[in-house]
């Protein structure tokens, strides 16, 4: 049985070959970026199929990426890469600026072929300052942020129910966590899902 990795290697070193479609590799969503990857490297050993950083170019199918530790990664997209913006979105997505995690198969020449690619997204806890139909005012770590309410995008899970787009139950005060999209430059971001412990 051919595996994920495998397909994407061939794919990279066949010339771009056309690979299954991204959702019936595996999740698209959010929490998948905070996952840990299928092999653990050792301690202090650094992940060979994970890269993060902002992207600093987009040259063809190919993202430059700037890490926060100053080294460079080159970031292939190829057919079955899924890509998330607060939701699936195509490669014209990417933009020079955007923050960025990616899994997938480290490649010989030190290319990182992609299986998937989180922009901007963030995971965030705090409290609740203030809220409107439109916007959270979150307290994380003492700093505001200011969380934008996406109409057909955003929802809560309150406890263990399933999600609603409901958000009226949300109380000043509240501990939450919210996975969304930053807003490149600003203390602000969109609202994908946001979790309420009640």
């Amino acid at each position: 049985m051919t595996t994920r990795r495998q397909m994407l290697r061939s794919a990279l070193l066949g010339g771009g070959a056309t690979v299954v479609a991204a959702t019936a590799m595996g999740s698209l969503g959010p929490e998948a970026a905070f996952a840990a990857g299928p092999v653990q490297p050792e301690p202090g050993v650094p992940d060979p199929g994970f890269a993060e950083g902002r992207i600093r170019a987009v040259k063809g199918n190919t993202l430059v990426v700037l890490g926060s530790n100053l080294v460079f990664h080159r970031i292939r997209v190829v057919d079955g890469t899924s890509l998330w913006k607060l939701g699936p979105v195509g490669f014209d997505a990417a933009r020079p600026g955007d923050g960025l995690y990616a899994r997938g198969v480290r490649m010989p020449d030190g290319m990182l072929a992609a299986e998937s690619v989180w922009l901007n997204i963030v995971n965030i806890k705090g409290h609740v300052r203030n809220i409107t139909s439109e916007k959270i005012h979150l307290d994380h770590n003492g700093k505001d942020v200011l969380c934008h309410v996406v109409a057909g995008t955003s929802v809560a899970v309150h406890s263990d129910a399933p999600p609603t787009a409901d958000l009226s139950l949300l109380r000043v005060g509240q501990h939450v966590q919210i996975l969304g999209a930053w807003r490149p430059d600003t203390n602000e971001v969109d609202i994908a899902t946001v979790f309420s412990p009640h």
